[in-house]
């Protein structure tokens, strides 16, 4: 082995194990630390959800601004035509007032030839599939109930997910789901987790669900917006997530926060690559 790679290798040790005893150090030492913050951040993350669902409510409401533009550069409709994928930072440099809380929020769009949107809302709505679709990340996925109101889809979903990062996080999660279509080529969803828990020894006779005061704080909240478009020979499909995670132990951001910061913006990718694979089949 070269001296360089001898080098490359112990680099990337050391990296996973700054990333893996900075994880450790979320762990709260007196059982309360995690769950503390999250009431006090529920304000601030409201507030910043209600500009994202006014922002998106106007582009909704016309058929040549649906989507957001994207990326900063003019050519991002080639790329996308290209089959790029274009994700973008949107987090805030000075965002809401999170007491003991991080907010992350993620844009995704690409563009599928060939596919329609009646496909795509198909896929979306097919809840119990989702572990077929989006596997290894969905374990678990079961639709609790739906109802029509005033031509919007609402659902109840839960979902057992699954990260890995370093260490592997399992959480039972639940949403509520709304669909709707300005019209037959342009659709968007808006989904909101009505509830996050975190399992202890998942898949053994231990399982459990940890209380408020025991969790880790890895993930408080998370809402994602689809919306879609039928034009040039094929499908636009754009995401956008937000969600709230425990903030970074003072002293420890040179170590952990490219991390943590790198974990929403992997989950959203793995979603959209996810969907394309199945579009494209």
């Amino acid at each position: 082995m070269t001296k360089s790679r001898r080098f490359t290798l112990m680099k990337q040790c050391l990296l996973i194990s700054a990333a893996f005893f900075a994880m450790m150090a979320l762990v709260p030492a007196n059982g309360r630390a995690a769950a503390e913050p999250q009431s006090a951040a529920n304000p601030g993350f409201d507030s910043y959800i209600g500009g994202i669902e006014s922002r998106l409510a106007r582009q909704h409401q016309s058929p040549s601004d649906f989507l957001a533009r994207a990326g900063a550069s003019g050519n991002s409709r080639s790329r996308l035509r290209l089959e790029e994928l274009i994700v973008e930072k949107l987090t805030p440099t000075n965002g809401p007032d999170l007491p003991g809380a991080m907010l992350h929020h993620w844009r995704g769009t690409a563009f599928i030839p060939g596919a329609r949107a009646a496909e795509f809302e198909q896929l979306m709505k097919g809840f119990n599939s989702y572990p077929q679709h989006f596997a290894p990340q969905v374990v678990q996925a079961h639709l609790l109930s739906d109802h029509n109101e005033d031509g919007i889809d609402h659902l109840a979903v839960s979902m057992r997910v699954r990260q890995k990062h370093v260490i592997t996080v399992v959480m039972d999660t639940a949403y509520e789901v709304a669909f709707a279509r300005l019209d037959l080529r342009h659709g968007y969803s808006i989904s909101r987790s009505t509830r996050i828990s975190e399992i202890e020894s998942p898949g053994t006779s231990r399982e459990r669900a940890l209380s408020a005061s025991e969790e880790h704080g890895f993930l408080w909240r998370l809402n994602t917006y689809w919306s879609w478009e039928e034009r040039d020979g094929g499908l636009y499909i754009q995401i956008e997530t937000v969600s709230l995670t425990r903030s970074i132990p003072a002293g420890l951001g040179w170590a952990i926060g490219p991390f943590v910061e790198s974990v929403p913006r992997d989950s959203l990718e793995f979603t959209l690559r996810s969907a394309l694979k199945v579009l494209r089949r």
